[in-house]
């Protein structure tokens, strides 16, 4: 009798399992292809990995970047049922043959995460040059990070295939670091008063969605305001924080131009 109580109670477990929502289980990883945008000429891989005790485990691999420069990254997306996705050149609204950070939010949705280092992973964080990776001499960037679950956004692991991944730090004019030769100054910086920031080192160079999520639709809500749009938001990236980080870069990018200045004086 005990046995065959046993048998009837297997179907109604696997029953109320099935019935659970949730999109990743526990320990499960979920794999990311990172593809070339703005002609960054760079790939990549990313894999996250949801720990059975809640923690989210995020292993990146790239290649191909602006080399010895920060690149901020990001978990993008929605936990709340928008369809983001990553974006094609048909973003690029300026027709300048870049898209900017601007344009490709409508489309890949805000920032849900911010991959640093170390410290904050709130969206505050999200140009915290300070704390992104850097990538080698030969451009290649190695990343890995436990972000614990108590710094996770609510749904994120439930919702952990609809998220996607995009680096930034763009080389357009081919001369291995970031500076206003290449596309001038960035719009994104200077929406925020700053002058100075090449747009180089703001727009994505590489974007990845999870393996089977959506692509190729239109997103079905906004960034922050709820119509697909960052047009009233300038200053999306600047959180707490935010303006001196952004000085920071700039900081980065002028030390460079005064090391090759006295180089050449040396010489």
């Amino acid at each position: 009798m005990r046995f065959r109580r046993t048998l009837f109670a297997i179907p109604a477990m696997a029953a109320l399992l099935l019935a659970t929502p949730t999109a990743a289980f526990a320990d499960e990883s979920v794999h990311v292809k990172l593809l070339e945008l703005n002609k960054s000429g760079a790939s990549g891989t990313a894999t996250l990995t949801a720990m059975d005790d809640g923690d989210l485990r995020v292993s990146i691999r790239s290649t191909g970047l602006v080399p010895n420069s920060p690149h901020a990254q990001h978990l993008h997306g929605s936990t709340g049922g928008m369809d983001f996705h990553c974006p094609d050149m048909s973003a690029d609204k300026n027709g300048n043959g870049y898209v900017s950070t601007e344009e490709g939010m409508p489309v890949y949705g805000d920032i849900f995460i911010s991959l640093t280092t170390r410290g904050d992973t709130a969206k505050a964080s999200g140009l915290a040059v300070d704390r992104m990776p850097v990538a080698d001499a030969k451009g290649n960037l190695m990343y890995d990070r436990t972000i614990p679950a108590a710094d996770l956004p609510k749904g994120t692991i439930a919702h952990l295939k609809d998220l996607h991944v995009v680096q930034h730090g763009i080389d357009a004019n081919g001369n291995h670091k970031y500076d206003l030769a290449g596309l001038g100054e960035s719009t994104l910086a200077k929406s925020a008063g700053l002058r100075g920031i090449p747009e180089e080192a703001t727009d994505p160079a590489l974007c990845g969605m999870v393996s089977g999520a959506a692509a190729g639709s239109v997103p079905v809500g906004g960034v922050a305001t709820g119509d697909g749009s960052t047009r009233h938001e300038p200053a999306v990236w600047y959180g707490a924080g935010g303006l001196a980080l952004l000085a920071a870069l700039g900081i980065i990018v002028v030390t460079r131009r005064r090391s090759f200045a006295l180089s050449r004086a040396q010489r």
